[in-house]
């Protein structure tokens, strides 16, 4: 009887101890510290009909009977429109500073009510400290000051890395230019 209630006692154990490992509760989680991080900035000069020379995106689709040199009106937050680009990504803020690579890829307004738009983009890097692809995707509430969106992959030097991008829009003119700065922080480098 003794060795029943003893067996018996070390399962309750057991059973016990499993369950709290299987649950352990926010006093154990683990704090996670980025293991690179980076700051660009991306200029965009959307297509006006008249800027054909410097424009590096464009809109290629848009609502019923809307323009595609001119965005559906903001009242309508832009919705319907799909723009894509081919923009400069460089180390500062300067639009005229020596581009480090090419941001392609496009973005979608997507909502009706707010001015909201979904990104799917490649960080293309050419130079001397940076070689490689950065992949971003995610959405983009624009008028919220800082946006989170969501690096899934890289390559070169950046290969198979993931983490969070926090994008900012740093200037606009109109709608014609912006600039954003994307602060990069990857959480999984290989």
């Amino acid at each position: 009887m003794e060795a029943r209630s003893c067996n018996t006692n070390v399962l309750i154990f057991l059973m016990l101890l499993a369950l709290s490992l299987a649950y352990p509760g926010n006093h154990m989680k683990k704090q996670h510290k980025p293991c690179k991080e980076l700051v660009l900035y991306f200029h965009g000069i959307l297509y006006n009909g008249k800027n054909a020379a410097n424009a590096t995106s464009g809109i290629v689709a848009a609502p019923e009977g809307a323009n595609l040199t001119i965005l559906a009106p903001l009242k309508s937050s832009h919705f319907g429109n799909i723009i894509v680009f081919d923009d400069p990504v460089t180390l500062d803020n300067n639009l005229h500073s020596s581009p480090i690579g090419r941001a392609h890829g496009s973005y979608i307004y997507d909502t009706k009510n707010t001015l909201s738009a979904w990104l799917g983009f490649t960080f293309s890097l050419n130079s001397t400290q940076l070689r490689g692809t950065i992949n971003f995707i995610g959405a983009d509430p624009i008028l919220i000051n800082t946006r989170d969106i969501s690096i899934v992959g890289g390559t070169g030097d950046f290969f198979m890395h993931r983490g969070i991008a926090t994008i900012m829009t740093d200037a606009f003119e109109g709608l014609v230019y912006f600039r954003l700065r994307v602060d990069i922080k990857f959480y999984e480098c290989w």
